[in-house]
């Protein structure tokens, strides 16, 4: 019979020498760093600040690759990019009060989007922990506090021998579905302090699988099975879990069209003649989706956006199959199925019978017919050639990080994102700024693709100081600057709604020479020119930035 600790690995001799006699020198950063590396991290994103840098110092006798960015906030989203792009935990080095506060935004975006995002900030002294007004530089009450409602979870450290497993914990967390930023905060004095502890090794933070219950994928295969008009809503968990083979096998098998939320672009093929898209502000879709009588929904909690902003009433059954518990039936009744969307799909193509329906593809036609005919009689044609610009010039593979901005609300419904985990945008917390600074993480990531970046002019101020960062690091980014001369959307926003817009417009710069004073190379466009230039900017390595001026106007929303 064996015993657990019967398992425990025994250290060789070379392993006890290097455990009794650790390298002098090192610090509690040291101990961070190590565990970081024995995590699988290999890239740390940050920005330094007086009480973080132990950390800091540490990097230099570490093998991780550091990306510094200007702004924390900024730092946040390319972390959060980095993570959704690599699906590993992204470390996220700050400093104490002002530095991590300013993550908080970005953090908020992480969450809702399910990035894992590991955030690791610094502390006064422990002396100043437990509320005490102490007078240090950047102190608060209870600083993670400020993170609780945000992340998934929150760890403070006393002590250096606490330093690796709050690690281990908190990467556990990021990534256990659904995934997630989380919280370390340790103090100065602990970061600082000379350490004889060893160094650390290879540490296990295995995540847990979400399983399915088999009783309930079990009924769920024989209702979708058994249904006459069967449809699917594809979210964000579907392109997380990697699972969007599975969803296409099993919407093929039972013969039920597919929407893709705004957060799923790209889970489902655009063009296939199954796919109904990404038109989920439409009120055609909405029809369509109320008339299912079996609606399976994978990787959504049917949201304000997926549900055509809570005007979606299904009359059928609907199946939600979700890793995050609290989404559950939390906008409707549902067979809730809480679990990771590649798992559960599985367990549903293993059990569901073939379906036969002729009628299934002349539906779908019908419906895009419709939303086709409804935008056509808009005079939208400029948007819509845009949309189709950037579609031309941007490499099949390449992602793409998309601002708050009407461009971006247009790509929600009209971009064909034609691989998975290929387009992301702020839609989640539907914060500005994420666009560029968000690119940069995805191009450390993976320096080989070119990325786009896409912003209005009053969202590149919030990034704006991010152009010296892609100098630096040479990062192979695009940026796309639409400038309307004002918050564009708020501006329809208020005409609709008061007849008039406040606030809305804005003094801002001339884009291009601000670029090239940063030495970042950058051309003003237009529409007629806008492919080209986008094309020629994505095929040179480096940074870029292409201006747009143009006056864009939303397609008419349907839930009023």
């Amino acid at each position: 019979m064996t015993h657990d600790h019967d398992l425990v690995l025994r250290p060789t001799a070379a392993q006890t020498e290097a455990a009794l006699n650790p390298p002098a020198g090192r610090n509690g950063g040291d101990l961070v760093v190590e565990t970081l590396s024995g995590l699988g991290a290999t890239t740390v994103f940050g920005l330094p600040g007086q009480h973080a840098l132990g950390m800091f110092d540490a990097l230099r006798r570490s093998s991780l690759r550091y990306v510094g960015l200007r702004v924390e906030n900024n730092a946040g989203f390319a972390a959060d990019a980095y993570g959704r792009i690599t699906g590993e935990a992204a470390p996220l080095l700050l400093s104490t009060g002002p530095g991590a506060l300013m993550s908080l935004a970005a953090l908020q975006e992480a969450a809702a989007a399910s990035a894992p995002v590991l955030a690791i900030g610094s502390q006064v002294p422990v002396a100043g922990l437990g509320g005490g007004r102490h007078g240090y530089l950047h102190e608060l009450r209870d600083q993670q506090a400020s993170f609780r409602d945000i992340v998934k979870s929150v760890h403070t450290v006393r002590t250096q021998s606490q330093i690796p497993s709050a690690l281990a914990a908190a990467w556990e967390s990021a990534l256990t579905a659904p995934h997630g930023p989380v919280w370390v905060e340790i103090p100065q004095d602990v970061l600082l302090a000379e350490t004889t502890l060893p160094v650390v090794t290879a540490m296990d933070a295995t995540p847990e699988e979400v399983v399915p219950r088999p009783e309930l994928t079990a009924v769920a295969a024989h209702l979708l099975a058994n249904a006459e008009r069967p449809a699917i809503v594809a979210g964000g968990g579907v392109v997380r879990s990697d699972a969007s083979g599975k969803l296409r096998a099993l919407a093929e098998r039972i013969q039920a069209p597919v929407v893709t939320t705004f957060g799923g672009k790209g889970a489902f093929p655009w063009e296939h003649p199954l796919s109904l898209q990404s038109w989920l502000e439409d009120r055609h879709t909405t029809d369509f989706l109320e008339d299912a009588d079996v609606l399976l929904v994978v990787g959504s909690g049917l949201g304000e956006l997926s549900s055509n902003y809570h005007t979606f009433a299904p009359r059928g059954r609907v199946i939600q199959i979700e890793a995050d518990a609290g989404k559950l039936e939390s906008n409707h009744p549902a067979l809730g199925i809480h679990a990771d969307a590649r798992l559960a799909l599985s367990a549903l193509l293993e059990t569901a019978a073939v379906r036969e329906d002729p009628t299934a593809l002349e539906r779908v036609s019908a419906v895009l017919t419709k939303v086709r005919e409804r935008i056509a009689a808009q005079d939208l044609g400029l948007e819509q050639r845009i949309v189709a610009s950037v579609r031309e010039a941007l490499p099949d593979t390449s992602p793409s990080f998309w601002d708050m901005t009407i461009l971006a609300y247009w790509a929600w419904s009209a971009f064909d994102a034609r691989h998975p985990n290929t387009m992301h945008s702020a839609q989640g917390a539907g914060g500005l700024g994420y666009g560029f600074p968000a690119a940069l993480g995805a191009a450390a990531a993976d320096p080989t693709r070119p990325v786009l970046a896409v912003s209005g002019d009053g969202g590149a101020m919030y990034s704006i100081a991010e152009l010296a960062t892609a100098k630096q690091y040479g990062s192979n980014v695009t940026w796309l600057i639409v400038d309307d001369g004002g918050y564009g959307i708020l501006r329809e926003y208020m005409t609709d709604a008061f007849g008039e817009a406040t606030a809305t417009e804005l003094a801002r710069p001339d884009f291009v020479a601000l670029s090239e004073s940063f030495g970042v190379p950058a051309v003003r466009t237009t529409p007629d020119s806008l492919t080209a230039d986008l094309t020629k900017a994505l095929s040179t390595p480096g940074p870029s930035v292409v201006v747009l001026p143009a006056l864009l106007r939303m397609f008419e929303p349907t839930h009023l």
